[in-house]
């Protein structure tokens, strides 16, 4: 018996972009979607499009860190998000520190940022993932 795939769709939140990833348990990697450009309910009227698009299992939200741990403002406003998606979605939603995403979709020379960013952390997210059991007798 083999574990089933989860998809989930990741999010590097920002006050004025917000970066979408898709991915999965099979593959373990992600791919960058988009960057979602609006505001307010625009934002959330886009993320619930992307939601019955991809049609995840789980949501991942990167929350950022300063490089000492310690959090800010941006780390309240992202996890804001995060409980926003889960009471308008009714998914699970995950957390994942997100220090350095955007300095290394920067590095690969990505052309959308925050979308490569919102791969990194799903990327992040589903290497952290335990191997799924399988059993070799069926």
């Amino acid at each position: 018996m083999t574990a089933a795939i989860r998809s989930f769709l990741a999010f590097d939140f920002g006050t004025r972009r917000v970066g979408v990833a898709s991915g999965n348990t099979l593959m373990r990697q992600a791919q960058g979607l988009k960057t979602i450009n609006l505001q307010g309910d625009a934002r959330f009227t886009e993320v619930g499009r992307l939601i019955q698009e991809w049609r995840p299992d789980a949501l991942v939200v990167g929350v950022p860190f300063h490089p000492d741990g310690a959090e800010h403002e941006n780390t309240l406003r992202a996890r804001r998000f995060a409980r926003q998606l889960q009471g308008r979605f009714k998914l699970t939603v995950h957390e994942v520190d997100e220090r350095y995403s955007t300095t290394e979709a920067q590095a690969s020379g990505a052309r959308d940022l925050d979308a490569a960013s919102a791969a990194i952390i799903l990327t992040q997210y589903l290497q952290s993932l335990p191997e799924p059991f399988t059993d070799s007798s069926s």
